[in-house]
């Protein structure tokens, strides 16, 4: 590769992290983008052909593509972000990543003709996770036909997967509820201080979203809508978000290695683009099925120190910030997608990339930061060769692409079958006094799985 070709533009000045690209001849601009500079800071930078991989947090994500589009300019990033994402003057459901997703469709309609690609959402999730989803359904079907469960279904089965009918496959294997399924093990020596927010990824970006509204798709399955739910009268209505932090919303989920796992129901992208693609509608448009999707993250031990005392302040985020790197010593950041309500139970689909991995192939980054870079590679390579598409979301590509090229950094990738249930490892020592009284019945209702 030429790096005299590569850019780094970053509001901060070097800190060392790209000393080998920068020695190998990739330039540094150090200048913060807002929305007075944006258009003038890209002109000078990039150009038709070129591509703009965008990492950063709060840049408007429609004001950014729409740049790109006009400019012939591909574009990448792993979050729709807004200028000022902090306005809690509003309604719950009008700061919501469904509001930003409706935005890119209004962007996408007004353009003359597609343009070239523009992928949104593509790191590990959003971004692997839907992939990872394809994979399950794809195996539920084989694994289903192979072992004649429900016979009935096979002849249906066998056409979906052929042509590739996601959203078929997803209602004919009867896929209740998505958990986006996650696990971070890493552990370290230098322990948070106090005031310090340690996390194995973006603080600023996991602040934001946060203390955002607890958002989901919203299956069709589900007969109780929670007391302090939001929904739209606009769009496809697939989501649905709660007046209530995503970090203060939990839930019981499943990871492979460490089994049943305390979620929280922070809001991303993949709950959106997920339900959205897997809706089968009738001939008037009403939905026939759909899905529960929605994210259920067990952040590492020092993020969980570092939110607990970020509720201590109020929910001021901490003055002192670190991303944990070299100074973890073990652990795994265990990410999946994990579908339930079938009729195999439970399948989980995703990686368990653990730190010493992480380090044979890349040095100085950790699992997680690793499981995004995968996915960004993957999504440019394919991008580069297809760079006429215009704006995509992660679910619009074809996941055996991706993957191919992803899959050498992320480390083990189960594809396997559990018979998990929220009811498993259930206890309720006040169960006769609290009026909490779960029928097995509802099992897959989104009220099962909250942990209260």
């Amino acid at each position: 590769m030429d790096f005299s070709k590569l850019t780094i533009l970053d509001m901060n000045p070097p800190n060392g992290r790209a000393n080998a690209m920068l020695a190998a001849g990739a330039n540094y601009v150090q200048h913060a983008i807002d929305p007075e500079n944006m258009a003038e800071t890209l002109s000078g930078l990039v150009g038709p052909s070129d591509l703009l991989i965008d990492l950063a947090w709060n840049i408007e994500v429609t004001e950014i593509i729409d740049w790109c589009h006009h400019h012939g300019v591909l574009y990448i990033n792993t979050a729709t972000e807004l200028w000022n994402p902090y306005n809690t003057a509003i309604a719950p459901n009008k700061r919501t990543l469904y509001v930003r997703h409706m935005m890119l469709r209004d962007l996408k309609e007004s353009w003359a003709d597609a343009g070239p690609t523009a992928i949104v959402e593509h790191g590990a999730n959003p971004g692997l996770v839907s992939h990872w989803t394809k994979v399950a359904l794809t195996d539920i079907g084989k694994a289903m036909l192979a072992q004649n469960v429900s016979p009935h279904k096979h002849a249906d089965i066998e056409r979906f997967l052929s042509e590739r009918a996601w959203n078929r496959l997803a209602m004919t294997l009867g896929v209740k509820v998505i958990h986006i399924s996650e696990r971070d093990t890493q552990i370290t020596n230098l322990p948070k201080r106090v005031n310090e927010f340690v996390n194995t990824w973006s603080v600023a970006g996991f602040h934001e979203e946060g203390i955002a509204p607890a958002e989901m798709g919203w299956g069709t399955h589900e007969r109780h809508m929670p007391e302090n739910a939001w929904g739209y009268d606009y769009g496809p209505g697939n989501q649905i978000c709660l007046s209530q932090m995503g970090i203060n919303t939990l839930v019981r989920s499943w990871v492979p290695a460490s089994g049943e796992i305390i979620g929280m129901v922070v809001r991303h992208g993949e709950a959106f683009t997920i339900s959205d693609h897997l809706t089968v509608r009738d001939e008037n448009g009403r939905p026939l099925y759909r899905p529960t999707v929605h994210y259920a993250y067990h952040p590492c031990d020092s993020a969980l120190v570092s939110l607990w005392e970020l509720k201590m302040r109020s929910y001021e985020l901490q003055p002192a910030q670190r991303i944990l790197r070299d100074e973890i010593t073990d652990g795994m950041d265990e990410l999946g997608v994990l579908l339930l309500g079938h009729d195999l139970n439970g399948w989980w689909v995703g990686s368990q990339l653990d730190i010493h991995e992480t380090r044979r192939l890349v040095p100085g980054q950790n699992a997680t930061t690793l499981q995004v870079a995968a996915s960004i590679l993957g999504a440019v390579t394919y991008m580069v060769n297809h760079p006429d598409l215009g704006l995509c979301v992660t679910d619009d590509l074809p996941h055996e692409d991706i993957l191919a090229v992803a899959n050498p950094y992320l480390g083990p990738c189960p594809s396997v079958q559990t018979d998990w249930t929220p009811l498993k490892n259930y206890t309720d020592a006040f169960s006769p006094w609290n009026g909490r009284r779960i029928h097995p019945d509802d099992v897959w209702q989104f009220g099962t799985f909250l942990a209260r």
